[in-house]
């Protein structure tokens, strides 16, 4: 078991280092490997599903918390254009 097996499945942020860079991902848990964990995403774009998927190494991780549920955000409606 990893050390963040209790969180797979739910929605976290992670923070982790590249270099002298600190980053942040939000997104789903998908596996904790013991060595690394992975968060994916899921999204649509273009009229396409997609997901990404991030690997972060134990030794890059500096801290991961369960995110807030947050609603999705409605597409915006479009604004009809006048004739002339």
């Amino acid at each position: 078991m990893g050390r963040y097996a209790a969180l797979v499945g739910k929605r976290v942020e992670a923070y982790y280092r590249a270099g002298d860079i600190h980053l942040s991902a939000v997104g789903i848990l998908a596996t904790d490997t013991g060595k690394a964990v992975f968060i994916e995403e899921r999204f649509e774009q273009g009229g396409k599903n997609k997901s990404m998927r991030v690997e972060i190494p134990y030794e890059y991780v500096v801290r991961i918390a369960e995110a807030r549920q947050e609603p999705p955000v409605p597409a915006p409606t479009p604004v009809p254009k006048k004739r002339r």
